[in-house]
């Protein structure tokens, strides 16, 4: 599949990327392929419903045929409508069909209005799309000074993606397509993609960490309370035996970041009742506080070194109060830590990535990081390479934490040297990801790469956890052999003066013009014998 459809995608931005910024018009066209995704849906269903087969309604032009036939007869409209209610949770009339709306705009008889009008019915009448289309905004000058500027740049990608088949491919192959196009759109957003966006490989390392001691769980359930694009989530089942009988749980402060994750979410196959989202501020108010509020990993990238009110009545929160401290205004980093760990199971395991700061930092966050240590919370401390992440370059460490360990010894892993460099970002390999993980399990000293600390080290070292203290990677440099530079100096020297010899009786035997000969004297004084 993979580059064929994902070029396909990408192409269609092309009408929209002169225009805008990668960070808007992402939400054009994430919008319109979800939208088409839900479309394409809804005619499979009706030819199954209808009794007949793909391969006798192979294009959506003869499924929305069947459809109106359906439709026109009172006694089939009514059980027909009630049964895709009941098996995709929405109806898409024939006249707002995402080919439909493509075939206008191939006739050039599309109208903005239409498309509105087609987000306006499942927004107003579907609970789980109320508000996931706001962001494509269809009125935006941005697409054109009219109306019929805008019509004929939003005709133009509906042509193109009118021609991607979402459905036509085995898994989930439209809901990694559409990971790709986060990653893309991540890339070329720069600074505000990091907000968004965590780096696949990242994903998938953190992912088979948390799952670690896991896998045979029948049910199994995901947190992740700064879930961006949900991404982190989402890796989660390519490692447990029971893929489908995941619950993910979300938070998103940002508004179309929590909306792109639901699309992500709904493209990945995950049912409406395996989906807990909620749009709000994870530090401010505890989400969720009815059951289940605990989970079996949680997942978190999130954003570094925030500010929060850090207000005192937050001593009261049971998420915050058993550590004597709060995080300090300017650095949440620890209030995030601290909500995901206290929405983790006992049986859990939890992984998150923070800037390095909060590994030696004093005050209040080395209260709170003293405290996590006297209970044996943190189970491994991972060093990353830099420039891993959108939007900033500085080195960040995943850290792993437990309840419930019979040790508080902690496994430093130096991983910062293991990557492959790209144009813009670098990039974590398989084998560097397999590397941490395998010495994650083996739990085992490796040279210059892994140290298990007892307790009683980390306490000697006052409770920092800076990973150069317990993994050393500094390499002795051999000793300088100062006779044998004196000798290639010397060598060096002999090479020169034979050179500056060969050129002055090349120079010699060149003849050449008066006004040349200014330039010619000061060749000559060059390369004379000083």
């Amino acid at each position: 599949m993979g580059a064929g459809l994902h070029q396909k995608l990408f192409s269609a931005a092309d009408n929209l990327r002169s225009k805008m910024d990668a960070s808007e018009y992402k939400n054009y066209l994430l919008g319109l392929i979800f939208y088409k995704y839900l479309s394409d849906k809804l005619l499979v269903e009706v030819v199954e419903q209808a009794g007949e087969s793909l391969e006798e309604y192979p294009t959506a032009t003869e499924q929305t045929k069947l459809y109106l036939s359906l439709l026109e007869d009172e006694e089939t409209k009514n059980d027909l409508i009630e049964t895709l209610n009941n098996m995709l949770n929405y109806v898409i009339e024939p006249a707002y069909l995402f080919n439909t709306l493509a075939d206008e705009a191939k006739s050039q008889i599309f109208q903005l209005n239409d498309l509105k009008k087609a987000f306006a019915n499942l927004s107003n009448n579907y609970d789980q799309f109320v508000g996931l289309f706001d962001d494509v905004d269809l009125s935006s000058r941005k697409l054109g000074n009219d109306e019929q500027q805008q019509n004929i740049t939003i005709s133009e990608v509906l042509k193109k993606l009118d021609e991607v088949d979402v459905l036509g491919h085995d898994g989930d192959v439209i809901g990694d397509a559409y990971e790709f196009l986060i990653g893309q759109f991540a890339s070329e957003a720069g600074k505000k993609a990091g907000e968004f966006y965590t780096p696949k490989e990242v994903s998938v390392m953190m992912a088979r960490i948390a799952a670690i001691g896991q896998e045979d769980k029948n049910l199994f359930s995901v947190y992740d309370p700064t879930m961006g694009s949900g991404s982190l989530m989402l890796h989660i089942r390519d490692y447990i035996e029971q893929p489908d009988n995941v619950k993910y749980h979300g938070q998103e402060l940002n508004t179309t970041t929590y909306n792109l994750a639901k699309m992500n979410l709904i493209l990945h196959g995950v049912e409406k009742e395996d989906m807990y989202l909620n749009n709000g501020d994870t530090l401010n108010k505890d989400w969720p506080s009815d059951e289940p509020y605990t989970f079996d990993s949680v997942v978190m990238n999130p954003p570094y070194s925030a500010k929060w009110s850090a207000d005192n009545t937050f001593l009261d929160d049971s998420r915050f109060n058993r550590y004597g401290k709060l995080a300090p205004k300017s650095k949440a980093d620890f209030a995030f830590l601290l909500h995901g760990f206290y929405h983790l199971k006992e049986t859990g395991t939890m992984a998150i990535v923070l800037p390095h700061g909060v590994l030696f930092r004093g005050a209040a966050e080395g209260v709170i990081r003293k405290k996590l240590l006297e209970d044996g919370s943190i189970d491994a401390v991972i060093g990353m390479p830099a420039n891993l992440f959108y939007g900033t370059s500085i080195p960040t460490t995943v850290i792993i934490l437990k309840k419930n360990r019979t040790t508080r010894d902690v496994l430093f892993i130096d991983a910062s040297q293991d990557f492959e460099k790209n144009k813009n970002q670098n990039k974590l390999s398989l084998e560097n990801i397999d590397k941490v993980v395998e010495t994650y399990i083996a739990r085992e000293n490796i040279e210059k790469y892994a140290h298990v600390a007892s307790f009683d080290e980390v306490k000697e070292n006052d409770y920092n956890l800076n990973i150069p203290r317990y993994v050393d990677t500094f390499e002795e440099e051999e000793p300088v052999d100062m006779a044998a530079i004196g000798r290639e100096m010397k060598e060096i020297r002999a090479k020169k003066k034979a050179l500056n010899k060969d050129i002055l009786s090349m120079l010699n035997e060149l003849t050449y013009s008066e006004e040349d000969a200014e330039w010619m004297q000061g060749a000559f004084d060059v390369f004379s014998e000083e």
